[in-house]
């Protein structure tokens, strides 16, 4: 189950309605691997007063299931933990036996990322620079036609050919590459 708190994030129910028990429904380390976990997020631990508590640890601890001088202890009925930090966070139970067991558990926090700012308006187009005496004026004169244009003079009627053959040609073309192509995916 998890819990929203806008001032510290989302909260988790760690072992669901069962809590922090030996033989979980979901083992915890799928539970983690379903979830999004992110700095200022809490992890709420259920514990049976007096049973079990768990224990936040190094990964060689982890590993090792050795809770001896653990990072933090959470021994209450209803415990809470807060990510102040992105990496990996590891938890075991107090009971040896019972995190070899695999009561135990590895939860990533995800790096805070920071949110990008909003785009500024785009400024006004500075004044152009004025020309200097190194760079050439432009000409008044019409550029001069492309080499394909040039073949056929603007007023014949014979451009208006050559410009609808050359669309057909390209069509043509495209048609017969894609139906070799047909003709090969089905005989082929």
């Amino acid at each position: 189950m998890i819990w929203i708190d806008s001032s510290r994030g989302y909260k988790f129910s760690v072992g669901g309605k069962d809590g922090w028990v030996l033989n979980p429904s979901e083992s915890y380390n799928h539970w983690a691997e379903r979830n999004r976990f992110q700095v200022n997020d809490t992890l709420f631990f259920k514990l049976k007063n007096g049973n079990d508590s768990v224990l936040v640890v190094t990964r060689e601890k982890y590993n090792r299931c050795n809770g001896k001088k653990p990072i933090k202890t959470l021994t209450e009925g209803k415990s809470e933990y807060i990510f102040g930090r992105s990496g990996p966070h590891y938890f075991i139970s107090s009971s040896e036996d019972h995190c070899k067991k695999g009561q135990k558990l590895v939860i990533v926090v995800l790096a805070v990322r920071p949110k990008k700012p909003s785009p500024s308006p785009a400024s006004p187009p500075s004044a152009s620079p004025t020309p200097s005496a190194s760079i050439p004026a432009p000409s008044s004169k019409a550029p001069s036609p492309s080499p394909s244009d040039a073949d056929v003079p603007s007023n014949s009627p014979n451009k208006s050919f050559v410009v609808g053959f050359t669309a057909f040609r390209t069509n043509w073309l495209l048609s017969f590459v894609v139906g070799v192509g047909v003709f090969m995916f089905c005989f082929g």
